[in-house]
């Protein structure tokens, strides 16, 4: 299913616009960070009604810097298309504090936000207290979402797996973010043929949509063989490092890569499939 952003930005540009209620919010994806930067402005004008975001933002930055608040530090500025159809120098911020500031806005918009935050925040408390009910809560998110009860169960595993493989890349040395992508790349590539990103695209996928979610039944099942033997392969060698943990990761996954080629063999049909869980009608995103 093709994607597109809304406001003719095309699917591959880095910047992009996401309709919220009647307001158009900019963003811009960077690739480095894997992360949404947002227009604090736009988000100011939304919750405020102000026809002077700008000023309301300069002031309110001032305030939270007076009461030794870590927002200004968080906060970067990228050129951004105005509605003159100009990029200007536009204040931006990532997810985490786009929310921090929204808690610091005294507007009725705001407030439904507000809300949601105390409850999210409380909740996430509970599920330190008892794991269980992080599980629960993963379990009704994809059932909302419409997955039928067989896809729920094996992406619950996946997730088990997942971290049993994560787990044994952090004891045997390995610890930059980077180098957790680059291994995972190299278990994607093993037994797919593509690297995630390949993969995300392959499947149609906006940048920052999780792979996993929109993986079949065959996928997911292919996906957790490769991540098991490479955790299994990783104990058995005493893989240490990125490079030792690589080369486990590339064995790995060839195990299950060699399983995915006998299965398309015997059944004549191609396993990575470019189906998705997107929605049919592909609505724009929403900030939500």
């Amino acid at each position: 299913m093709k994607n597109t952003d809304n406001e003719g930005i095309q699917e591959d540009s880095p910047l992009s616009i996401v309709k919220f209620e009647d307001a158009a919010i900019r963003r811009h994806w960077d690739e480095n960070q894997e992360k949404w930067y947002i227009s604090i402005i736009d988000i100011i004008g939304l919750l405020t009604g102000t026809d002077r975001p700008r000023k309301y933002w300069n002031d309110l930055k001032t305030k939270l810097k007076k009461e030794g608040s870590e927002v200004s530090d968080n906060i970067g500025q990228l050129k951004l298309t105005a509605k003159d159809g100009k990029k200007y120098e536009t204040d931006v911020a990532d997810v985490e504090t786009i929310l921090r500031i929204v808690q610091s806005v005294p507007s009725p918009k705001a407030e439904p936000l507000k809300q949601w935050l105390a409850k999210v925040g409380y909740e996430r408390i509970e599920e330190i207290k008892d794991p269980e009910k992080a599980v629960h809560r993963a379990i009704g998110t994809f059932a909302q979402k419409g997955y039928d009860d067989e896809w729920i169960g094996r992406r619950m595993r996946t997730i088990e797996v997942r971290n049993e493989l994560t787990t044994e890349w952090k004891n045997r040395g390995v610890e930059q973010p980077l180098d957790f992508a680059i291994l995972t790349n190299e278990v994607y590539k093993g037994w797919s043929g593509m690297k995630s990103k390949e993969y995300q695209k392959f499947k149609g996928l906006k940048k920052g949509e999780n792979l996993r979610d929109h993986m079949t039944n065959l996928e997911l099942v292919l996906n957790m063989l490769a991540e098991a033997s490479t955790a299994e392969i990783a104990r058995n060698k005493d893989a240490q490092g990125v490079d030792e943990n690589k080369s486990a990761a590339q064995q790995g996954s060839q195990i299950a890569g060699n399983a995915r080629k006998e299965l398309e063999e015997n059944t004549g049909k191609p396993i990575v499939s470019k189906d998705n869980y997107l929605p049919k009608n592909d609505k724009p995103e929403q900030l939500t």
